[in-house]
């Protein structure tokens, strides 16, 4: 009886961190530096899939708006927490930062 209740558990366990489509969105970003910050965010129990074409994307109608041809990401991004109790986060807001090139 022991094992099946440990495997509905673990069943339970494996559905709750489901896979959650996300978009990057601008949270900041400097038009004299040529930079956007694009962000998303999820909860513990989420699985992030993030397009990275929409990130580029948006960043680089921001980057059209002031001036410049196109956006390209740094490379990397940044994770911080943003809503933790009991020692634990259970929200992470991920920033991927953008380069506007190409000046017109």
């Amino acid at each position: 009886m022991g094992k099946r209740i440990a495997m509905y558990f673990g069943l339970a366990s494996f559905l709750a961190a489901c896979a959650a489509p996300k978009e990057l969105t601008a949270t900041g970003g400097s038009k004299a530096d040529g930079t956007v910050k694009m962000s998303y965010e999820y909860g513990v129990f989420e699985v992030p899939e993030v397009n990275s074409a929409q990130g580029t994307g948006a960043a680089t109608q921001r980057c059209v708006a002031w001036g410049y041809k196109e956006a390209e990401p740094f490379g990397g991004a940044t994770k911080v927490c943003v809503d933790s109790s009991g020692g634990s986060c259970n929200r992470w807001r991920v920033t991927v930062e953008y380069q506007c090139t190409g000046a017109q």
